[in-house]
């Protein structure tokens, strides 16, 4: 059965018994602040264990895309060299919220295992809690699991907590028999956990509630999460010993044997000296290069670009391994490319993010790949003269590892990957100083943040937004704090507000704020401590402080200043919708920003604009705000506004419930923030300037309405200035300007043509003026100005 099979019978399974198929989410965690990536399949769902979210179900299945390269999952130097470690995998999971517990939790996976899957019941073995009796009992009343194959292990393996405090429970884990041997089934050698039995569902019954003592209380409404990894699943029903070998996998090996013309061997998962076997090596190689391949094309697809930090860097970092172990298959030209085309057929028709952004995908790690090959051969040859240098046992020095990293973009895993051949180690506490002390470097240099934030504690649920059908508006004042940071900054916090606070590209709101004969500047307005605004004020007038906490405060926003931002947004909604009309389908936000003086926004795309494209987007947003469509905002459940294709901010939270502007038949996008009531209301839009900011990311400066008109008006003044200089009128100047251009050229030629007549009639004068020295030798002794 194929991976592809497998997935679609596993959701068909528990969607026929009432649970809800729910997407994937994004491998870029919406609502977590503590997570890089998302890691397992209850990411998505932790709200409804933690009882802060309900949702319109109680019961759920999904096929979610994880990615463990970070903190205690990181297991990246294991990857390609083991049968089963990955960055990105698939997690098959099934979840009760207070709905079913462990008895249809243990019921269902018995029952998908041996009959939809047909996995032979003698081959598989279970694992409970060391004090869970319960899960036993049901396991052996319910199940035909033999007594004798039903194990209890400690906490280390069959307990689960999602942190040292909050919901925890016991573990059930399925595992299958992967030898040969009958002798070998038995539970001393299941207990030695030397890759004998493969576990392949882990079944986890939060039931519990710890507090900070570590003592455990019943949770009100237990809840059931599991988790089976795809491509173990499909190693056991595809017979074979590693996931690499599987369908889900191998075909993407197969690009690389078809590129390189080398041969997978499946060489043996052992431990070995690279350097006393090629073939092992190579097979390594082909492994890094088909994992990295799958995570690097989910990542783009979610909108992540390779870059400097966070989880760009994270992306670059998969990038240039993959490069280095391809240079063990003779790759010394882009290669994983084409490995990441594979990965989209293969895996699109279940992920059409992946067909939708398949050019994207291809073009950016192809250039990332041209960008590393440029500096690889130079870093390589550092790191072999310094190893030339060491003597037995010695470490490679963090100082040039860290040179590796800043000049020669070597991660320091890569240069830990490079250098086991020579069964060296890094000296990794000297690199992390050097780390360390650039950081220190950068901090001296960085400007201080005009805002600084504190922490509050505040009794409301959020502040009301009331600003998108005024500029004024009452409320009442919950918290007034100066920030420590900045002295003369005062924050408020009002129950409602007009003033928007800067978000999906949008800046804060400008303005007011009256209270009991004191009156405050509203200098900026930010989302605090998320659902809060706070207005960042200076005092004007009289005094305020915590006594004025639940008095009245009249709020008056920039009304100026909002139109003219208003304008802008709108304008951005436009140039997003041109973009990809004049460029294609896989032209996506990247970023944006946008104020009353101009448009800055940033979107995905391989190779600067020609001039004739920046003049048809340019064109195409003039013509939609010509046309005058009124601006339609309404809002509906997600699903449906994705339904009708409207576009979604990258990185941006959306709740069930969302707020959608449609701007005449090509642009319609989610978004929360003002824009003006019909597209005529913008005036007109100049495109300033086009530029990249990094790897397939480009960036257009642009202005809308009186940033527009004061830009047409500079440029006329400027073509008056010229007109002027060339005596002439305004037509036709970039001509005039070339024949001046042309007639200045050929002066200057002939200027160089009488400076060499006159040099050589110099150097005859010369010459004849010679003077011969004692020894014979004739000399000339001048000086020579303006040569």
């Amino acid at each position: 059965m194929k991976g592809e099979e497998i997935r679609r019978e596993f959701l068909d399974y528990f969607e026929n018994r009432g649970h809800t198929v729910v997407e994937s989410s994004s491998l870029i965690p919406q609502d977590d602040p503590t997570l890089l990536f998302t890691n397992a399949g209850m990411n998505q769902f932790k709200g409804c264990f933690l009882g802060t979210e309900k949702r319109p179900y109680t019961r759920a299945a999904s096929s979610q895309k994880c990615l463990r390269i970070t903190g205690k999952h990181n297991d990246l130097e294991n990857v390609g060299v083991t049968a089963r470690h990955h960055t990105f995998f698939e997690m098959l999971g099934n979840f009760s919220f207070g709905d079913y517990f462990k008895r249809e939790a243990i019921e269902y996976a018995w029952e998908f295992v041996t009959e939809v899957l047909s996995i032979p019941k003698g081959k598989l073995w279970v694992t409970v809690f060391e004090k869970d009796d319960e899960a036993e009992e049901l396991w052996r009343k319910h199940t035909d699991v033999p007594p004798e194959k039903i194990l209890r292990m400690g906490e280390k393996d069959n307990f689960w907590a999602m942190g040292d405090t909050g919901p925890c429970g016991p573990c059930s884990e399925i595992h299958y028999f992967m030898g040969d041997d009958p002798n070998l089934e038995t539970e001393e050698v299941f207990r030695r956990d030397d890759g004998t039995f493969l576990e392949i569902w882990n079944l986890v019954f939060m039931q519990y509630n710890r507090s900070k003592d570590g003592a455990l209380s019943p949770l009100p409404s237990p809840c059931v999460d599991t988790g089976a990894g795809l491509e173990r699943i499909a190693s056991v029903m595809q017979g074979v010993r590693s996931n690499y070998d599987t369908d889900l996998l191998r075909d993407l090996i197969g690009v690389c044997e078809e590129l390189s013309g080398i041969k997978y061997d499946g060489a043996s998962y052992e431990e070995r000296d690279l350097r006393e076997d090629t073939a092992y090596a190579r097979d390594v190689a082909m492994r890094v290069a088909a994992d990295h391949a799958r995570a690097s094309s989910f990542l783009i697809a979610d909108g992540v670009m390779p870059g400097s930090d966070g989880r760009g860097y994270v992306l670059r970092r998969l990038i240039r391994r993959a490069i280095r172990h391809g240079r063990s298959l003779g790759f010394n030209s882009p290669f994983l490319y084409k490995v990441c085309d594979k990965v989209v057929a293969t895996m699109g028709s279940h992920y059409p993010e992946l067909v939708e952004r398949r050019e994207l995908i291809c073009r950016i790690v192809e250039a990332e790949e041209s960008k590393f090959y440029e500096t690889i051969d130079s870093g390589m040859r550092i790191l072999e003269q310094e190893v030339k240098k060491l003597s037995k046992g010695e470490l490679f020095p963090g100082k040039t590892a860290f040179l590796l990293h800043d000049t020669y973009g070597f991660p320091l895993d890569l240069t830990q990957d490079a250098l086991k051949p020579y069964k060296i180690k890094v000296d990794t506490e000297g690199f992390y100083r050097e780390m360390e002390a650039q950081k220190e470097r950068s901090r001296k240099d960085r400007a201080s943040k005009d805002i600084s934030y504190v922490s509050f504690a505040i009794s409301s649920d959020k502040t009301c937004f009331v600003g998108y059908g005024t500029t004024e508006a009452e409320g009442i004042i919950k918290e007034v704090f100066e920030d420590p940071a900045k002295k003369g900054r005062i924050t408020v916090v009002l129950d409602a507000t007009p003033f928007y606070a800067e978000s999906g590209g949008q800046v804060g709101d400008t303005g007011f704020i009256k209270v009991d004969g004191a009156t405050l500047r509203v200098l900026d307005t930010q989302k605090i401590q998320g659902d809060f605004i706070g207005h960042i004020c200076v005092l004007e007038a009289g005094e305020i402080g915590a006594v004025h906490k639940g008095a009245k405060a009249f709020a008056e926003v920039d009304k100026e200043r909002r139109r003219k931002i208003m304008a802008n947004h709108s304008a951005t909604h436009l140039l997003h919708s041109a973009l990809r009309r004049v460029l294609g389908e896989h032209v996506k936000q990247a970023g944006s920003r946008v104020d009353d003086a101009n448009l800055r926004f940033d979107f995905s795309h391989f190779a600067p604009l020609t001039e004739d494209e920046l003049f048809a987007v340019q064109e195409l947003v003039n013509s939609e705000i010509r046309a005058n469509y009124e601006v339609v905002i309404s809002e509906m459940p997600l699903k449906e506004a994705k339904k009708r294709g409207a576009m979604a901010l990258f990185g941006e939270k959306y709740g069930d419930i969302v707020r959608v502007v449609e701007i005449g038949p090509h642009s319609l996008e989610l978004c929360g923030g003002t824009h003006v009531a019909r597209s005529g209301d913008i005036g007109v839009v100049v495109i300033g300037q086009e530029t990249g900011i990094s790897a397939g990311v480009r960036r257009i400066e642009s202005y809308g309405g009186e940033g527009a008109y004061e830009q047409i008006v500079e440029s006329y003044r400027e073509r008056l200035k010229i007109a002027s200089l060339l005596r002439s009128d305004t037509s036709g100047l970039s001509e005039k300007v070339e024949k001046q251009l042309a007639r200045l050229r050929e002066l200057e030629g002939e200027v160089r043509r009488l400076k060499q007549k006159l040099a050589s009639a110099k150097s005859e004068e010369l010459i004849s003026a010679a003077k011969t020295s004692p020894s014979g030798i004739k000399v000339i002794v001048e000086r020579i100005d303006g040569m």
